[in-house]
C-alpha cells in the first residue's frame, strides 16, 4: 500500500460545549478519490479544514508528506488585496510553477482575467477560487463545495478535468452525481467518527443503511442483556447473598453504554403548507419575449403548465434562467405576448439569496419574524421551537446568531421560511444548496407527495432526474425548448450538452450559411492558434522529453534478468507502466507535430 501523503491520527476537536470530533482518524495517500459525507453541522468543512492546516485540533497529530503540495478551496474565497482575478489566481502559484496555466484555466471557466473581484457573482467567485487551486497542479485539492454557485456546463467541465487529474482528491459535496462520477472511496463523518469504505459514493447509501441496522440490533442486543442482569440483580440468589462485585460492575458499565450512545440524527420533517387547490390550468404563456437592450433573454416562448407538473429550468450562469421565471409567475412583465395565470394560486418563493438574512439576528427572530414564539405555518400559529426540531434544529440553537450556521443550516433556514406560507404553487431557486443527503431525499419525498405544482432551477443533475417531468432548457438567441422527463431525457432528445447547440442546430447552419450571400469583399478571418495550441506547442517538448526518460529508466529495470523470477508484482507493474508511457509518448510527439504543421501552415498562409 502506498504511504498516505496526509494523515490525521486521534484527532479531537470541541465546539461550542460539545465534542465536534474524538479520535477521528483519516489518510490520503497519491491517486485517491475520496469524498467526506455527513449530516449538515457534523463538521466536515471544520475537519477539511484541519485537513489543510488551517484549524488547529484540541488533539491529534498532522503529517504531510515532506515535498507534498496541498491546495484548499473554501466555501467563501477571500478576495482582500487582489485588484484582478488573474491576479489571485497567480498569488496561488508557486515558483517554478507554470503561469500559463492561470490564464488557460481562467479562459476554460469563462473569465479574462481583468474582473474586479469585489464585483463578482457567486458562480464568478467560484470559477475564479478554482482556477486558483488548479493552476498550481497539487498533489492533494481539498475541495469544499466545488459546485455551488455553478452552472452544469461548469460542473460538467469540472468533472473532466479534475478525473484526467492525477493528484489525489478529499471533496465534499451535495451534488451526488459529481460525487459518484468521480469518488472512489467514502469517508462517512458521524456522531463524531470516521466510518471508511473503499467504494465511491454510487454504493454509500445502502453501505450506510446497513451499518445503521447493525448498530440498531446491537443496541437492541444491548438492551436484552441489561434486562437480563437486572433480573439476576433482583433475583438471583447468588445476587441476593454476596452481591457477586464483578458482575455488578459490569451491570453498571453496561448501563453507562447504553446512556452514553449517541443514536442516528433523525431524518428532518419537511412538510409544504398547502392552500386549496389551483385550477387545472396553472400558466399559460403565448409567445412571450423579453429583452435587456439588444439582447434577447426569451424568445417567442409558449408553454402549457397544469396542475401537479414539476417543471425544471436549466441552463449557463446568465442565460436568463430567473427572467423566465419572474415572466411566467407574473412578476415580470413580457414585452410581448401574453401569460395567463390560473384560478386560485397561492405562490410560495423559495429566494435563495442569502444576503435576505440578518446574519446578526437569530434563529428564531428568523422563523417569526421577530415577533414572540409562534410561527405561522398554515395560517396556524406553531411555538417556533416544535417547527425548528422539523427541521433538524435543537432547542438550544434558537438564540444562535445566523452567522454561526454552516452552509446546509442556512439552507434549512430557507426552506423553513418558504415552506410555511400556504401554496399551492412552489417556485423554488436552487433548493438543493448545501443540503446534506438525508435532507435531499426528504425534499426530494415532499415534492413527490405536495399537492400542487412546482417550478424550479437547479444545477443537481441528480435531483432533476428524481423530481421533475420535464426540463427547460436554452437553445441560443432567447429561445427556449421545453423536453419531456428529467435532466438525462433531456440530454438524450438534445443530443449535446448545454455548453453546445443542439445536433439539429448545426446540422441547419451549413444550409443557412449557403442561403445567405457574403459580400465580395469580405475577407475570410485568418486562423489563428488558440491560446491551449500555442501552450501546447511549447510544453509539449518538454513533455516528449520527460516520457522519454521515464521509458529509459523503466528500460533499466525490465533489462534485470532477475527481476521477473525475484518480484513477480514488480515486473508486472513495471510492464504496465513502461506500456503506458510509450502510449502518452505516442500520443504526445503526434498532437506536437500536429499542431507544428498547423503553425507552418498558418504562417505560409
Amino acid at each position: 500500500m502506498a504511504p498516505p501523503l496526509i494523515q490525521l491520527k486521534d484527532i479531537a476537536l470541541t465546539f461550542g460545549g460539545a465534542a465536534l470530533f474524538d479520535g477521528v482518524e483519516l489518510a490520503v495517500s497519491a491517486g485517491d478519490r475520496l469524498c467526506l459525507i455527513g449530516r449538515n453541522g457534523s463538521g466536515k468543512s471544520t475537519l477539511l479544514k484541519i485537513v489543510a492546516g488551517l484549524i488547529e485540533p484540541d488533539r491529534g497529530s498532522r503529517f504531510v508528506q515532506p515535498g507534498a503540495t496541498v491546495r484548499y478551496l473554501p466555501q467563501e474565497p477571500d478576495f482582500d488585496g487582489f485588484a484582478t482575478t488573474q491576479a489571485y489566481v497567480e498569488a496561488g502559484l508557486a515558483p517554478g510553477d507554470d503561469h500559463y496555466q492561470a490564464a488557460y484555466l481562467l479562459e476554460q471557466l469563462g473569465l479574462h482575467g481583468d474582473e474586479n473581484p469585489a464585483h463578482l457573482s457567486g458562480g464568478e467567485a467560484r470559477r475564479a477560487a478554482l482556477a486558483r487551486i488548479l493552476a498550481p497542479d497539487p498533489d492533494i485539492l481539498l475541495l469544499d463545495e466545488p459546485t455551488n454557485h455553478l452552472d452544469l456546463t461548469t460542473i460538467e467541465w469540472l468533472e473532466n478535468d479534475l478525473a484526467q487529474r492525477r493528484c489525489a482528491i478529499v471533496m465534499i459535496s451535495h451534488d451526488r452525481r459529481f460525487l459518484s462520477n468521480l469518488s472512489r472511496a467514502t469517508a462517512w463523518l458521524d456522531r463524531g467518527v470516521i466510518r471508511q469504505i473503499d467504494r465511491g459514493f454510487s454504493q454509500f447509501e445502502s453501505w450506510r443503511d446497513d451499518v445503521l441496522a447493525e448498530e440498531e440490533r446491537d443496541q437492541h442486543k444491548l438492551d436484552r442483556k441489561i434486562v437480563m442482569e437486572e433480573h439476576w440483580l433482583r433475583y438471583g440468589v447468588s445476587g441476593r447473598r454476596k452481591r457477586n462485585v464483578k458482575r455488578l460492575a459490569g451491570l453498571h458499565e453496561l448501563r453507562a453504554q447504553r446512556r452514553d450512545y449517541r443514536g442516528p440524527t433523525g431524518a428532518a420533517s419537511l412538510a409544504a403548507a398547502e392552500a386549496d387547490k389551483s385550477g387545472k390550468l396553472v400558466i399559460e404563456a403565448k409567445s412571450i419575449s423579453k429583452a435587456w437592450g439588444d439582447r434577447p433573454i426569451v424568445d417567442a416562448f409558449s408553454i402549457r403548465i397544469n396542475r401537479g407538473d414539476r417543471v425544471g429550468i436549466v441552463g449557463p450562469n446568465g442565460a436568463g434562467k430567473t427572467t423566465l421565471i419572474s415572466l411566467l409567475t407574473g412578476a415580470l412583465a413580457p414585452d410581448s405576448g401574453t401569460v395567463r395565470l390560473g384560478t386560485n394560486l397561492e405562490i410560495a418563493t423559495l429566494d435563495q439569496s442569502r444576503d435576505s438574512l440578518d446574519p446578526k439576528s437569530t434563529l428564531s427572530d428568523a422563523l417569526t419574524g421577530g415577533r414572540g414564539d409562534q410561527v405561522m405555518v398554515g395560517g396556524k400559529p406553531r411555538h417556533v421551537i416544535g417547527y425548528m426540531k422539523d427541521f433538524l434544529f435543537t432547542q438550544e440553537q434558537a438564540r444562535t446568531p445566523l452567522e454561526a450556521l454552516s452552509g446546509g443550516e442556512r439552507g434549512r433556514l430557507m426552506l423553513a421560511r418558504s415552506l410555511a406560507n400556504p401554496s399551492n404553487l412552489l417556485v423554488l431557486d436552487e433548493p438543493t444548496n448545501d443540503l446534506d443527503l438525508e435532507t435531499l431525499d426528504v425534499l426530494e419525498e415532499m415534492l413527490g407527495d405536495y399537492d400542487g405544482t412546482v417550478i424550479l432551477i437547479s444545477h443537481d443533475r441528480d435531483f432533476l432526474d428524481r423530481v421533475v417531468t420535464s426540463v427547460i432548457a436554452p437553445d441560443g438567441g432567447g429561445k427556449w425548448i421545453e423536453y419531456a422527463g428529467g435532466y438525462s431525457d433531456m440530454l438524450a432528445q438534445r443530443g449535446a450538452d448545454l455548453s453546445r447547440q443542439p445536433a439539429k442546430a448545426a446540422a441547419a447552419e451549413p444550409a443557412a450559411a449557403k442561403a445567405a450571400p457574403s459580400p465580395a469583399t469580405a475577407p475570410a478571418p485568418k486562423r489563428k492558434l488558440s491560446f491551449n495550441e500555442k501552450h501546447a506547442l511549447e510544453t509539449l517538448p518538454k513533455t516528449i522529453a520527460k516520457l522519454e526518460a521515464e521509458i529509459a529508466d523503466l528500460q533499466k529495470q525490465l533489462d534485470d534478468p532477475q527481476l521477473f523470477a525475484r518480484d513477480r508484482a514488480k515486473f508486472d507493474k513495471v510492464s504496465a507502466a513502461m506500456a503506458k508511457a510509450h502510449d502518452e509518448l505516442h500520443a504526445a510527439e503526434h498532437r506536437w507535430l500536429e499542431l507544428e504543421m498547423l503553425r507552418e501552415e498558418i504562417e505560409s498562409a
